[in-house]
């Protein structure tokens, strides 16, 4: 697979791959709320795009000039699996350290939650290089929430 990442929008992208998800995006109402959050400038919108189409999209969010969050990562069901995630994240990565950036942060559902597409999820993040830092109940929703940090710089 060729894809080229680019920073751009893409909501009706968002969606279709979201409603292709239903093992991690089951909920119509968070769909919309990311849908919006992918026409929102206040996060920085990635998207893997082949032959024009997209593929994949991140959506971060700056909260610190030291600190960053990946608020979402979508890959088409078509895609997964291909390196798409990992472009996307290392992207992120990259820039994000270049311009003083330090920790990247994801929330994801917590290992106290027994599912296996979840257990993918955490498994993929720990694939790039994001550490488990905590689990909280009723932070993103009334089940546990894991959050993983990757440094993105060497510590001085």
């Amino acid at each position: 697979m060729t894809f080229q990442i680019e920073y751009a929008r893409d909501p009706s992208a968002v969606r279709r791959f979201l409603e292709a998800l239903p093992e991690w995006f089951g909920d119509p109402e968070a769909i919309d709320e990311y849908v919006a959050d992918a026409s929102n400038d206040y996060l920085v919108s990635m998207l893997a795009r082949e032959s024009g189409t997209t593929v994949g999209v991140a959506l971060v969010r700056r909260h610190f000039p030291e600190s960053a969050e990946l608020h979402l990562i979508a890959i088409s069901p078509e895609s997964r699996g291909q390196g798409v995630g990992r472009a996307l994240i290392d992207g992120a990565a990259a820039d994000l350290a270049e311009d003083g950036c330090v920790l990247l942060s994801v929330h994801t559902v917590g290992p106290s939650f027994d599912s296996d597409s979840y257990a993918q999820t955490r498994s993929f993040y720990r694939a790039t290089e994001f550490y488990p830092l905590e689990e909280h109940r009723n932070l993103d929703w009334s089940g546990p929430t894991l959050i993983l940090v990757r440094r993105l710089v060497p510590i001085s």
